[in-house]
């Protein structure tokens, strides 16, 4: 079996919370909360959830964009959470990441050739001439003409922007590339564009992928495996085929009952979840998704449920997944 190109092993995050005259440290929002999955070469994971779950707050941390509070990172087995800044500098071509906002990631007084071809003379891999050939090919490869070199990122669309943030993270030919929901900002009809250069892009370069969503149909089609996340935990993990045929979490069967379907003759029943998300400062105890859970039972609420394998390499992390399952297919548990 390959080895995983990055593992990632109860991973935290947690901010402080400074209050008081001396502004010490009275809590932590726990917005990263023991995370752990592997991603193998080639392969695509999508990383989905609601908005404040910790999923970008993750992507930035198995980075080191911002440091984690504990956990292991590993990528090609060595942990990079012990790394020095010289040699994680240069691991750092390995790894890249494509921006949410294609408007905000931009240096909007840089040309596109300065924006994409900076990797390459941050790290000495080329300058002068050389770079702006190597930049001219990779601008192709997404899509755009050489001539767009000379532009500014304010003469583009949203669309041809993030075609731009993608070239950047292409120019150091990196193994890994983390997208941090790299078409929520875009046009429906531009997502679909942008997806499927991603696909070719991956292809080509046998790139690997770490993709954050909220939404479930963005990933469906482009991942391998998909892990959804509820306020700091991964909740369920699965391949995409299972996942969406056999969603065995709550949070998870309520995620996709919310998905809409371009076939008016399918009739959905839509899952409305009670209350809001509790606040990651102060997490309920037990199962976290225990106040909104519609199969919650006493348990629920003082005994918190491990990721476990329930066949065929699908991890939930719940008491009564079976319970679920029973539901959709109209049997008892």
């Amino acid at each position: 079996m390959a080895q995983p190109l990055l593992e990632v092993k109860d991973l935290k995050k947690y901010f402080p919370i400074k209050g008081g005259i001396l502004s010490k440290t009275i809590g932590h929002v726990q917005a990263v909360d023991g995370i752990s999955f592997q991603l193998f070469p080639g392969e695509t994971v999508g990383l989905v959830g609601e908005s404040g779950c910790g999923k970008s707050t993750a992507a930035r941390t198995i980075l080191r964009l911002i440091e984690p509070t504990s956990g292991e990172v590993r990528f090609e087995g060595q942990d990079i959470l012990k790394l020095g800044k010289k040699p994680m500098r240069a691991l750092r071509r390995q790894m890249q990441i494509i921006f949410q906002d294609p408007y905000a990631s931009l240096n909007p007084r840089m040309t596109v050739a300065s924006i994409v071809g900076e990797p390459l003379e941050i790290h000495k891999i080329a300058k002068g001439r050389e770079k702006e050939e190597i930049v001219a090919n990779i601008l192709e490869k997404v899509g755009l003409r050489p001539e767009h070199m000379r532009r500014y990122p304010h003469e583009f669309s949203g669309g041809q922007r993030q075609r731009i943030g993608i070239a950047r993270a292409l120019a150091l030919n990196p193994k890994l590339i983390i997208g941090d929901e790299p078409v929520s900002a875009l046009d429906v009809s531009i997502q679909a564009q942008v997806i499927n250069l991603l696909e070719d892009l991956q292809k080509e370069f046998n790139l690997t992928y770490l993709i954050i969503a909220h939404d479930l149909s963005v990933v469906e089609h482009i991942s391998d495996r998909v892990a959804v996340m509820y306020l700091g935990k991964i909740v369920e993990l699965a391949t995409d085929r299972e996942l969406y045929q056999n969603p065995s979490h709550p949070y998870t069967e309520a995620l996709l009952s919310a998905v809409p379907r371009p076939d008016p003759t399918i009739k959905k029943q839509r899952i409305i979840l009670p209350g809001d998300v509790p606040s990651p400062i102060n997490p309920p105890s037990g199962c976290r998704f225990h106040t909104r859970c519609l199969y919650a039972k006493s348990d629920c609420k003082t005994v918190e449920p491990q990721l476990q394998d329930i066949g065929g390499g699908h991890y939930v992390a719940c008491h009564y997944w079976k319970d679920v399952q029973a539901k959709r297919l109209g049997t008892s548990s």
